[in-house]
């Protein structure tokens, strides 16, 4: 057997195992969407399966989320958009230029910040609940929206990612930027900043994706059910009186659309940013 032979004899395995591994994973996304489709009482007989009767499928699930009784479904949507949208611009904003500051720039107590930053990482958030929570107590923002979004605007992780990356940014730019009169902010936004999209890219999806599943945080602090976020709001469906799953399999669905529009439009950059952000320095 001549070398090409082999090397397509090992493509072709190689492709059925990814293909096997693509379908394990894809599993439990095929089980929910199966699942959406079918009412309560089949749900609790036969669970979640790829095994099915045609016949039991229908839209009613659907029907229901979409019709004016199912309207506080997409409150909760229209909530979890917000505060993740929020999350998206002023994290990457304030972060970036943390990152980019603590990278590039010779001033005092550098190190001992980027040590704080470490420190932090490496704290549990579960630890740093209660103090957070009496914080916006005392800040009287309790039940809001900028009470879900604070604790996630400088997140040390985003902040040791982009100074990261930003290790491996030409110090040169900014220097003949300087030359041609160029402040510090204007060298940030005009000259790194667009070197900078991929690490951006990146952080967009990791912090959207952190922000549109947050369950624990939301759910101390939110009060009202018309402030509730998605993952808080579809909770509430499972009771000890009863549990409508055929909704909650169907919200749910519906709530993972968002998270993948988000990576088709940076995915470009997703990976490359990764790569960088992990091994400059």
């Amino acid at each position: 057997m001549d070398t090409t032979k082999k090397e397509k004899i090992l493509s072709i395995i190689i492709l059925i195992c990814m293909g096997i591994m693509a379908f394990i994973a894809l599993f439990p996304i095929l089980s929910l969407l199966l699942a959406s489709f079918r009412s309560s009482s089949v749900l609790m007989s036969e669970g979640m399966t790829l095994i099915f009767d045609p016949a039991e499928l229908n839209l009613n699930n659907y029907e229901f989320i979409f019709s004016e009784e199912g309207m506080g479904y997409w409150r909760w949507y229209l909530n979890s958009l917000i505060i993740s949208a929020g999350v998206i611009v002023f994290s990457l904003f304030f972060s970036s230029m943390v990152g980019y500051a603590l990278a590039l720039y010779e001033f005092k107590g550098r190190n001992i910040i980027f040590l704080l930053v470490l420190v932090i990482l490496m704290i549990p958030f579960e630890i740093l609940m209660l103090p957070l929570y009496q914080m916006m107590v005392s800040g009287q923002i309790i039940d809001t929206y900028l009470s879900v979004m604070l604790p996630l605007l400088v997140a040390p992780v985003v902040v040791f990612f982009f100074r990261q990356y930003c290790l491996g940014l030409p110090k040169e730019l900014m220097d003949s930027a300087r030359i041609d009169g160029c402040s510090e902010y204007g060298i940030f936004f005009k000259v790194m900043a667009p070197l900078m999209l991929p690490s951006f890219a990146a952080m967009a999806i990791f912090q959207g994706l952190i922000s549109w599943n947050n369950f624990l945080w939301p759910l101390v602090v939110l009060r009202s059910n018309d402030m509730f976020t998605l993952p808080v709001g579809l909770a509430t469906l499972l009771t000890p009186y009863g549990s409508n799953y055929d909704l909650l399999f169907t919200g749910s669905v519906l709530a993972i659309l968002p998270i993948i529009i988000l990576f088709i439009f940076f995915q470009r950059y997703f990976i490359s940013g990764l790569t960088m952000g992990g091994v400059k320095g």
